[in-house]
């Protein structure tokens, strides 16, 4: 079977010669194989394409695709979005008693996926051409299928579903008020007291939502609360864990967790230790961004995301990614390696929280993870190394230039991403370096021509990588880089940065809560505690293992190597792994 997409936020039939027309070897013969649309963009016949590919080689925007797939998958069609538009195939099946998970990169459709499960859409089945699709096709296709009674419900108005949205920084646009307002207005359960408690929130009530005065955690977790005081049969949580540091992480995983075993409930998750530790089974999802998304019949957790690191679907015999690898080798030794900064004990005095700082120093070619709580200080840590805040006690002794990404990016830049680039950071074009190492493996080509105000999360988030790491500087202090990006694009980050400082000699400090990404990217830890959001102390660097170490035993979880992928794995609380590794006082697995 063979689909052709024309992606539209790529095509600009006004700034080419219209390729994809000129050199089909079809129209030339005298079909109508590509003809123009009445928007102004190619319209392209799959019954009379050959899939000789010109045309996705000719076109300069890259904007089409041809894609062969498997024809048993015709019958599976579950939504399409206009004539050449992306194409979903198959569902999730929510299961009631256990919390299912949806894995999967961004752009093939997981969203939508969730959004006809909560009948927010309903399929069309392929027939793009309905303007007003209804439930009886749907109703007819699931006859005698697992989701025929839930769709039957839906179309009868009996079932109740709540979804709790991807991008919570655009929340406060939509909404306004105080939060304790907004939850009790959402309270449909008579459980506000009860969610308000167990996520810890109760400081937050009295807060206006109104951007610039609640963080992106807070909103995640304020975001959260308002899907579960609503008491209906189905809740969706879309990346619940974006900002939310590692104890709230699991926080939050065994809240949604307990929910499951009374109601039915999906979760879309890119950090895959929680999502290992919070789902049962688990539906891959593969495809091509702004294309296609295919979902796959659902696996247990550990099976499901040893398959999607593999990259491999082995039963379909499918390859749907590069492999991921994990390795259970130490990172390289701190002894030998030049200082590059060194700073004394720090104090910084805010009017209401105090960071304290013991001495440490950077290394020249070393990259240092910074993990804690939120509300700890990390970001004021890493402000006082850049200069852009002076501490009240102690020095840091450098003379050195800084390149920062803040945790919270802004797109208040009006223009194209590539004139961003030109005007603040030109080396991106300058150097075949930076060419191969940043831009091609950001992905950055397809977003040139795009607003930089138009970018979705994940697609700001790589410029905003791209465009801190690109600068000329001697250390590199990059806030949460792994927020809306989805797994795959974590561990393409992670690469990179490895071989940016490997090929440069530079340093890097890099504060996130993904574990997994920690992991990959790190020589060595700084480990922040305190009470969050009243006092914090950093202390480190520590070698990865001992970090690690003393930072899960803060959090009071551990950790243990899977046997086939070397990934790290969150021990089932009080299970015997778990046991026998406090006892050893082993919280982070031994190289």
């Amino acid at each position: 079977m063979r689909i052709a997409i024309v992606l539209k936020d790529r095509c600009t039939s006004k700034r080419c010669a219209q390729e994809c027309i000129k050199f089909c070897p079809r129209v030339r013969a005298g079909d109508e194989t590509v003809v123009m649309g009445e928007d102004g963009r190619p319209i392209i016949s799959e019954d009379l394409c050959v899939g000789c590919g010109i045309c996705v080689n000719k076109c300069p925007f890259e904007a089409i695709k041809i894609i062969g797939l498997a024809e048993e998958l015709k019958e599976d069609l579950v939504h399409q979005f206009g004539k050449n538009g992306f194409r979903l195939y198959r569902l999730p099946i929510p299961k009631k008693g256990s919390c299912v998970g949806i894995l999967g990169q961004n752009g093939i459709g997981k969203t939508t996926a969730i959004k006809i499960l909560a009948g927010q859409v309903i399929p069309n089945l392929g027939e793009y051409r309905k303007k007003k699709p209804s439930w009886d096709p749907v109703l007819e296709y699931y006859a005698g299928m697992e989701l025929y009674e839930h769709f039957k419900a839906l179309s009868e108005e009996n079932m109740a579903c709540v979804l709790k949205p991807q991008y919570v920084d655009q929340l406060p646009r939509i909404v306004k008020g105080k939060i304790r307002d907004v939850l009790k207005s959402a309270d449909t359960s008579e459980k506000f007291e009860t969610v308000v408690a167990k996520l810890g929130i109760s400081q937050l009530l009295d807060k206006e939502i109104e951007k610039g005065t609640i963080s992106g955690g807070e909103l995640q977790l304020v975001s959260i609360a308002a899907a579960l005081v609503k008491d209906v049969d189905l809740y969706f949580f879309d990346e619940p864990t974006s900002y939310l540091d590692i104890y709230q992480r699991l926080k939050v995983a065994r809240i949604i967790q307990e929910l499951s075993k009374e109601k039915k409930v999906i979760v879309v998750e890119h950090d895959l230790a929680v999502l290992d530790f919070l789902c049962e089974n688990v539906h891959i999802m593969y495809g091509t961004e702004g294309a296609y998304g295919v979902v796959t019949f659902p696996r247990a957790v550990r099976h499901a995301i040893n398959t999607y690191l593999s990259g491999y679907l082995k039963e379909e015999n499918i390859r749907f990614g590069t492999k991921i690898e994990f390795f259970a080798s130490p990172p390289k030794q701190q002894q030998g390696l030049r200082i590059l900064v060194s700073y004394d004990t720090l104090l910084k005095e805010f009017e209401d929280f105090t960071l304290q700082v013991e001495q440490g120093i950077i290394r020249q070619g070393e990259l240092i993870g910074i993990v804690g709580p939120n509300a700890i200080g990390k970001t004021t840590f890493v402000k006082m190394l850049a200069g852009v805040i002076q501490p009240t006690k102690g020095s840091i002794e450098y003379d050195l230039k800084i390149s920062y990404k803040p945790q919270y990016i802004s797109p208040d830049f009006e223009g194209t991403v590539h004139e961003y680039f030109e005007q603040f950071s030109p080396q991106l074009f300058t150097s075949s370096f930076l060419q191969a190492e940043v831009h091609d493996a950001l992905h950055l080509k397809y977003l040139q021509d795009r607003e930089l105000m138009t970018l979705s999360g994940g697609e700001l988030q790589r410029v905003a990588i791209a465009a801190s790491v690109v600068k000329e500087a001697d250390i590199y202090l990059i806030d949460e880089p792994s927020a809306y990006l989805d797994s795959q694009q974590r561990m393409i980050v992670s690469r990179m940065l490895r071989r940016l400082i490997e090929k440069s000699g530079k340093s890097a400090m890099i504060v996130d809560h993904d574990v997994y990404f920690i992991d990959m990217v790190s020589d060595a830890l700084i480990v922040f505690d305190g009470v969050p959001g009243r006092k914090g102390r950093a202390q480190g660097p520590f070698s990865l293992h001992e970090g690690m170490n003393r930072f899960l035993k803060n959090v009071d979880i551990t950790f243990r190597r899977d046997e086939e992928t070397k990934r790290p794995r969150v021990n089932k609380p009080d299970s015997y792994m778990d046991r026998q590794q406090k006892q050893n006082g082993e919280y982070y697995y031994k190289f």
